[in-house]
């Protein structure tokens, strides 16, 4: 494994103080007695790594395997919405050329009106259901993998004396960090080592 840069904590607070120091003090209200007063504790030397999150999603198996599960059901209704709304369409154009002819009656006419509400309700129906019930499907599943995600980093931290395990991709809170942390490609083998002990652990879920 690659090896993860060691960082001091008298470093960091240094930086800290460093960044601090050039800044005034905008309230001239507050007075050096009023700062709370903060015990100071020393952490000694901290290991700190990263895995970048959209990499582990591409490379860890379990996860691509969840994910075209749900991308093969979503495709699946969408399908079947496309196949009734077609057949709602076709239905309203069809009798809509009757109509147009003089070939329906009156009450047929009413009749053909209510099978056109009730298959629009239906569809309506359908797409709200079935649409809601594959979100939450999506989401739950998502949520169990996150968390073993989380329990197996933890594991992986433990066996590797990593102290904090950052988690880095877009939208993230961190701006910048050194690529010599990167443990992208040591976590994801870790985790597909273990593939079979997570995937029975989700199927309990």
């Amino acid at each position: 494994m690659k090896s993860v840069i060691i960082f001091s904590a008298v470093i960091l607070t240094s930086i800290l103080v460093a960044c601090g120091s050039g800044k005034k003090n905008e309230s001239n209200e507050i007075k050096k007695t009023d700062s709370p007063k903060v015990e100071v504790r020393k952490t000694g030397e901290l290991k700190i790594a990263y895995y970048n999150s959209d990499s582990l999603k591409k490379y860890f198996e379990y996860f691509k395997e969840q994910e075209n599960i749900v991308t093969r059901k979503q495709k699946a209704f969408q399908k079947e919405v496309e196949k009734r709304s077609q057949e709602y369409q076709n239905f309203i154009l069809r009798n809509q050329e009757r109509m147009r002819k003089g070939m329906l009656s009156e009450n047929e006419s009413i009749q053909i009106q209510q099978k056109a509400q009730k298959m629009e309700a239906e569809l309506m129906q359908y797409q709200q259901e079935q649409g809601s019930k594959l979100e939450n499907e999506t989401m739950k599943k998502l949520e169990t993998i996150s968390k073993k995600i989380e329990a197996y980093g933890k594991m992986f931290s433990e066996e590797n004396g990593i102290d904090i395990l950052l988690i880095h991709g877009p939208g993230g809170q961190i701006n910048f960090i050194n690529s010599a942390m990167d443990v992208t490609k040591e976590f994801t083998d870790y985790l597909n080592a273990h593939q079979s002990e997570i995937e029975t652990d989700t199927t309990k879920k």
